[in-house]
């Protein structure tokens, strides 16, 4: 048991070496209150993290109606009993004393306190009068990647089929969208094909702009312990920052930022080149190869080289690494994923292991990763821009299958276009044609790019925002009507992390005050609304979690996200399962693609997939004439320069990012004293030749600005390549006295007041790596002031 009350210093912990042939052995890491032991405890209850998307079980520590604390579960497949800094500490954010309590409406500019009559009245009014003036379309939603899987449907099924709207999105546009898409160009369909056990089996593990040190701590903790056993993988890091990962890689490449499509086509052309391909399983299970084949020949390492500014004799050691292994896994993260070719360049990972033959067995695993807890929630449920149940919106059999779940009409789903993204939806509010916004549990002041038109757009007087959370966010006290939110730990559902693992995670104590549930929200709005099926009975017929997630194992029969084998009672007590779970496979399964690839087929594909370059969707003759026995499609990208480069007046990149430390915008983290004190106010870093080139020195207050605005923040000199910049981007404003926005509209402290409104054109995920910026000093550091050191990273 790791009982060690010091996990901000030490962030992974102890080692327990393991190596091939051997079980990852367990580990209990707890932390209770101050002054607590375990026999304190009265009763632990059942759970899992809501602070990342690694899924780490554990349980609740409950005493006298509180939670005082938690504990790893040492006999889940996913942590084995590890938990992380957030894991340990966050849960104290739960008893903040600024916790909403009552729902609050605006009136007379100001927000004041009223009853939950109040407050769902002026929300059903204001809809209802919509739909009749303006339509469904004047109607929209932005989700979180926090909730549960059950509350997900649930507002799938009362936003596309009861109000009938397509605008619904969630804030996993900003993290994952990119895997969603890029799996889908591949496989035909979302679900990563790999297991977290691969790391247990691999003989080479590659991270892709994957700064899984700090943003999956636990998982982060059984490749270190592979690396301390007796068999250990080699390691290919590509992060242009000197993060833990890449201190621990065999090879460090560095690329400028939004050149990941040349390194990956020119690592592409060097297994080609060097016969590493596996032509049997090519020719097996794929289409496209020839046309990659064309597209990288003249991708040598000397050609990326030039744009990457990365060694060509790197990228060669890179390819070998690659070319040789056995046994590869590889994950991908926000350093790929929010770049101006995202799509491009995760679908050349996949590439990778298609023509290595790399998927289906164990250790040979791809992972495009997630960024929250239940992101592939809002996947699966068509919460963030799909239909529930990867169903193909271009193919009528799929909705008029969904339309008989949810006994309505095929018309009634609204499928005339692709779901719409979440950045388009903000420009609809902008525009005026959106004028009711409903935002759950995320803070897009702060979380989205270019804060101050994200913050004229919330406070239109033609928009009428509603904001569903625990505090009073940026956001929230830019809102019409706030309802409070019951959170983990004083609700029941569950939660699907980034290997297909469902988790379940129960109730311990009650919410605070007046708060609900969110699903107990949706519930009510869809109950006052009077939402009807075909036969004008209730379109929502669930009243609880468990109805819920009953209901939800209908609509995912038959569907590659099969939950029909699971159920409550399965997932307490043990270990969580993995999807597809059916009464033909009760354990659920580990891998994906272990004889062929099942989804792909024209008849079934959840996407007939997008042009690389311009985004427009395939259209299904197009993709059947391509593919018609449904294989692997291999997609070849030609590399295009980022959209903003350096200039005279902005001649560094900047890049955002995260800290092991915090989550999201810190409306948790921050009331944690452990993770606060860790982290406590924004920092910006840049190599030490720039800042000596600049005359600049750590701790100095500098600002970063760029064409859409500036941020102020404390300097570190780290090993960043030359000609960037680095930003966390969780540092906003609710707790300094500005409230909500910058001092008088001035330099602010939150990253993106700085960065770009732009996306990716086939995942729409927006661009928060390739901005050009400049750092400028404002102050010197006091001469008493020691430069902060403490561990900071991105998932760049």
């Amino acid at each position: 048991m790791d009982t060690s009350a010091d996990r901000i210093a030490d962030v992974w912990g102890s080692r327990t070496p393991y190596e091939p042939g051997t079980s990852w052995p367990s580990r209990t890491d707890t932390h209770l209150a101050e002054g607590l032991g375990e026999q304190d405890v009265e009763r632990w209850v059942q759970a899992a993290s809501l602070l990342h998307s690694n899924g780490d079980a554990m349980d609740i520590a409950v005493r006298e109606g509180r939670i005082v604390g938690v504990r790893g579960r040492a006999a889940d497949r996913v942590n084995r009993g590890r938990l992380g800094p957030k894991d340990l500490y966050g849960w104290q954010a739960i008893a903040s004393p600024d916790r909403l309590t009552r729902p609050l409406i605006r009136e007379d500019g100001r927000l004041v306190e009223c009853d939950w009559d109040t407050a769902m009245d002026r929300i059903t009014s204001r809809t209802r009068q919509l739909l009749d003036d303006k339509g469904p379309g004047s109607i929209g939603f932005h989700t979180t990647g926090q909730l549960f899987l059950e509350e997900y449907y649930t507002l799938a099924v009362l936003a596309r089929a009861g109000i009938g709207t397509n605008h619904l999105d969630g804030n996993t546009r900003l993290c994952t969208a990119t895997a969603a898409e890029a799996l889908k160009e591949t496989f035909g369909c979302d679900g990563q094909p790999g297991s977290y056990e691969d790391i247990d089996h691999a003989d080479t593990v590659a991270l892709f702009g994957h700064n899984m040190a700090e943003t999956q701590t636990v998982l982060w903790m059984r490749l270190l312990d592979r690396l301390e056993g007796g068999d250990p993988p080699r390691l290919l890091c590509v992060d242009p920052r000197h993060t833990h990962v890449a201190r621990r890689a065999d090879v460090h490449l560095a690329p400028r930022a939004g050149t990941n499509v040349a390194l990956l086509d020119a690592l592409l052309h060097e297994i080609i080149r060097t016969g590493r391909v596996d032509r049997p399983y090519v020719d097996a299970h794929t289409v496209g190869f020839d046309e990659l084949a064309a597209m990288v020949e003249e991708c040598t390492p000397r050609w990326a080289a030039g744009i990457c500014d990365v060694p060509a004799a790197q990228i060669e050691r890179a390819a070998e690494l690659l070319g040789s292994a056995e046994r590869l896994l590889s994950t991908v993260l926000q350093g790929v994923y929010q770049s101006h070719q995202a799509t491009a360049a995760a679908v050349q990972v996949n590439n990778l292991h298609l023509i290595r033959g790399m998927l289906g067995r164990p250790g040979c695993g791809l992972l495009q990763m997630n960024g929250q807890p239940s992101a592939e929630n809002t996947r699966e449920c068509g919460a963030d821009g799909d239909l529930p149940g990867f169903r193909n919106w271009q193919n009528e059999k799929h909705v008029a299958d969904l339309a008989a779940v949810w006994n309505v009409t095929p018309r009634s789903i609204p499928h005339y276009a692709p779901p719409t993204h979440a950045m388009q939806i903000f420009r609809y509010a902008e525009q005026g044609s959106i004028r009711m916004l409903w935002i759950t549990g995320t803070n897009p002041a702060v979380s989205l790019p270019e804060l101050s038109r994200i913050r004229s757009i919330l406070a239109q007087e033609r928009l009428f925002v509603i904001v569903q959370d625990l505090f009073l966010t940026e956001t929230a006290q830019l809102a019409d009507v706030v309802l409070p939110a019951a959170t983990w730990g004083e609700k029941t559902g569950t939660l699907t992390n980034a290997d297909r693992t469902v988790h379940l995670s129960e109730k311990a104590v009650e919410p605070p005050g007046e708060a609900r549930p969110d699903l107990d929200v949706f519930l009510d709005f869809a109950a006052r609304m009077d939402f009807r099926d075909q036969d004008d009975g209730p379109l929502i017929t669930w009243h609880d979690p468990e109805s819920a997630f009953a209901a939800w194992q209908r609509c995912s029969a038959g569907r590659p996200c099969d939950y029909t084998g699971l159920s409550y009672d399965r997932l307490r007590g043990g270990s969580g399962i993995q999807w597809p779970c059916t009464d033909e496979t009760p354990g659920g399964t580990a891998r994906l693609y272990t004889d062929g690839i099942g989804f792909a087929h024209p008849d079934t594909c959840e996407s007939y997939g997008r042009d690389m370059i311009t985004g427009a969707s395939v259209e299904p003759v197009e993709y059947r004439a391509l593919n018609p026995d449904g294989r692997a499609v291999i997609k070849a990208a030609e590399y295009l320069p980022p959209h903003e480069d350096t200039t005279a007046d902005h001649p560094l990149q900047l890049i955002t990012g995260r800290t092991v430390y915090h989550f999201h915008t810190r409306t948790k983290t921050a009331r944690a004293p452990e993770l606060n004190a860790a982290a406590p106010e924004v920092w910006a870093e840049i190599s030490p030749a720039e800042a000596s080139a600049q005359g600049l020195a750590d701790g100095d207050l500098v600002q970063v600005t760029t064409p859409r605005g500036a941020v102020r923040a404390r300097l570190r000199t780290t090993a960043i390549r030359e000609g960037m910049v680095f930003l966390p981007f969780h540092y906003g404003y609710w707790d300094t006295p500005e409230g909500h926005r910058p001092p008088d509209d001035g330099p602010g402290r939150a990253a993106n007041e700085a960065t770009v409104t732009d996306w990716d054109p086939v995942s729409k995920q927006p661009l928060f790596k390739t901005g050009a910026a400049r750092v400028t000093l404002v102050a010197r550091r006091a001469s008493d002031t020691a430069a902060r050191t403490g561990t900071a990273g991105s998932s760049s």
